[in-house]
């Protein structure tokens, strides 16, 4: 059967892809190995986090789904770091892991133009360097204009425990054992990388009074610009605290070589998360540390496993009963699920164009973990770019390529293709230069017009976004054209905050510009309501307090746009520019940048490799 858009793999990745090229019009299949494991949480039941719970956001403007169904199936949300500067606060919620996959699977099976089929894809149709289909281990063949491979950690995975090594995915199902070896035949570098997850634990058999409780936000939180509020905060079930041990401490220390990654096996070759690191790594690399954080996180409300967040190992199961035993709290915790570690193919990112299409087969894009990530939310913002750009490609459109400025997904893509991957990459907030732009509570503003433009955002939605515009305009108006004086009564309240009196009347715009006055305040100053919503409240009060390095922001940001459009020749043969560095040289032909500001992000090219490349593209490829 032909279709025109084959997505191979129904994890985060797989499910955004298939549903933006689906709701694009363009007749879809979905090929998964395990149906119920469509949309799985094998790690951590959450979603978001620092940067992360940004790009929820951004992936709900531009009409992707995971925003949307955190939301239905959220337990606990919180914004992070919401006592530090807005350029780092982010949403992260505790999701129910088996109502997640549920509502998932429910709009999948309701979208019009996708399809759903189980089999385990293990080669690709090329005919004349583009592909054609796939090819299933049963020997089926299906074809389809575009193929968009998001295969997770199923290429070739390994289960590994102490000294054992499993040929097997995360619940013990059959891997992809042949698809990565076929990649490699079609030109393809393969990388392995390796990630873990820690123990279960039976919620009975843990003593919370020795954890410190964390709670979810008394006020209402969502992912979604879409959605209300659907949920009481009272309701929401908390999270708990606790710290490892000396005890802890000395039992990895002494069990070290027992470890997968410290002697357990010896053929390991795959590189683990820098940023999540397992336990071992944490002790032996911060041996200054007394103790790390632990927390204890609900995985549903359907059963009582709890998560034991940051104690992933690959140490042998008798080793984690003494580790998890000497942790507060948990002296005599029941093990429902042990921690292990597990090994997969990956595909080296340099190798994709910035449309996730790949360089070396047209038509082929990939999205996820095999683009050497980490994480639920970079999996399914870059199923989402796939699935808009090879639809779009389809359509004979100009691709949809955010930029740095824009979003983190853009970001997250150019890091990839630019830079490549050492260990599965995580976003942080630290990898965007102009993250004060890139915040939680403007992601619609950034990004929704791209979703209309593109047609996942519809009239209604658009709608609504472009009444908030106005709104905030509105009130910045209202601000600028309304004064207060410096009569006393006004300046008994500047005193009672902190704030400097009044010798000359002011606007209510330049007064809000002081740190210690918010929109609240002002209310009770002039002893009126200011009637907007609290969204258009928050925008007004960030664009005017940070106004100056906003605009500061922005004209850097022009800056690294005047390099974007110095395009760089496709044609362009590095080996013929003289006085590159060889290593410039190198990379440059790996990567082969499109501007000359990708190629300044390029790992190891130097401004004086720009200068020399520069001239040469200047003089038209010639050199004296």
């Amino acid at each position: 059967m032909n279709y025109e858009i084959i997505v191979v793999g129904g994890g985060h990745a797989g499910c955004e892809a298939a549903l933006a090229a689906s709701r694009k019009g363009h007749k879809t299949l979905l090929i998964t190995g395990n149906i119920n494991n469509i949309a799985d949480m094998p790690c951590n039941p959450s979603i978001g986090g620092s940067a992360k719970g940004i790009v929820v956001r951004e992936i709900d403007a531009l009409g992707g789904e995971m925003g949307k169904n955190a939301d239905k199936s959220k337990i606990q949300i919180k914004m992070l770091n919401s006592a530090k500067g807005i350029a780092v606060q982010a949403l992260r919620a505790q999701a129910d892991k088996i109502t997640y996959p549920q509502e998932m699977l429910k709009t999948l099976n309701t979208q019009t133009n996708l399809e759903i089929k189980e089999g385990m894809v293990e080669d690709l149709i090329i005919e004349d360097n583009t592909v054609k289909g796939v090819k299933l281990d049963n020997n089926e063949i299906i074809t389809s204009s575009a193929v968009i491979l998001t295969t997770g950690t199923y290429l070739k995975a390994d289960i590994m425990v102490g000294n054992s090594r499993k040929r097997q995915g995360p619940h013990g199902e059959k891997p992809s054992n042949h698809l990565s070896d076929n990649l490699k035949k079609y030109g393809f570098k393969i990388i392995r990388l390796k990630t873990g997850t820690p123990q279960r634990i039976d919620k009975k058999t843990i003593d919370f009074t020795k954890a410190k409780i964390e709670y979810g936000d008394s006020i209402p939180r969502m992912f979604s610009f879409d959605l209300k509020p659907n949920y009481n905060v009272e309701d929401q079930v908390p999270c708990h605290l606790i710290y490892t041990t000396k005890k802890t401490h000395e039992i990895i220390l002494k069990n070290l070589n027992k470890s997968s990654m410290y002697g357990g096996l010896d053929d390991v070759t795959g590189v683990g998360p820098r940023y999540c690191p397992s336990i071992e790594d944490k002790v032996t690399r911060f041996k200054d540390k007394e103790k790390h954080q632990l927390f204890l996180e609900p995985e549903s409300l359907f059963y009582d496993d709890i998560y034991l967040q940051g104690f992933s190992t690959s140490m042998p199961h008798d080793v984690q009963e003494e580790m998890v035993h000497s942790l507060p709290g948990l002296e005599k915790a029941k093990i429902l699920k042990f921690a292990y570690a597990i090994e997969y193919d990956a595909i080296y990112p340099t190798q994709l164009k910035a449309t996730l299409e790949t360089k070396i087969i047209n038509n082929l894009y990939t999205a996820g973990q095999i683009n050497g990530t980490s994480g639920y939310e970079e999996a399914a913002c870059q199923g989402l770019i796939a699935g808009i750009n090879a639809s779009l490609k389809l359509e004979k459109k100009d691709p949809l390529i955010l930029k740095r400025n824009e979003a983190y997904i853009g970001v997250l893509i150019d890091d990839l293709i630019t830079k490549g991957v050492k260990d599965p990459y995580r976003l942080l907030t630290s990898r965007a230069e102009y993250r004060l732009l890139l915040r939680s509570d403007n992601a619609d503003l950034r990004l929704r017009k791209y979703g209309y433009k593109i047609g996942l955002i519809n009239e209604k939605q658009y709608s609504k976004l472009d009444e908030k515009i106005k709104k905030i305009e509105e009130l910045k108006e209202y601000l600028l054209k309304n004064k207060v004086t410096p009569i006393k009564q006004i300046n008994e309240q500047l005193k009672s905050i902190k704030s400097s009196i009044l010798k000359d009347g002011i606007t209510l715009y330049d007064l809000l510009k002081r740190p210690e006055v918010s929109l609240d305040f002002i209310e009770k100053l002039i002893n009126k309501k200011i009637d907007y919503e609290k969204e258009i409240k928050e925008q007004v009060e960030i664009n005017i307090k940070y106004d100056g390095y906003i605009k500061k922001a922005n004209k850097e940001a022009e800056k690294m746009l005047n390099l974007e459009n110095k395009i760089i020749p496709n044609n362009i043969d590095y080996n013929l520019i003289p006085n590159l560095a060889s290593e410039a040289r190198q990379k440059l032909n790996e990567v082969k940048p499109t501007s000359i500001g990708q190629a300044l992000r390029i790992s190891g090219v130097n401004p004086s490799d720009i200068s020399i490349l520069m001239i040469y593209i200047k003089k038209g490829g010639k050199h004296e």
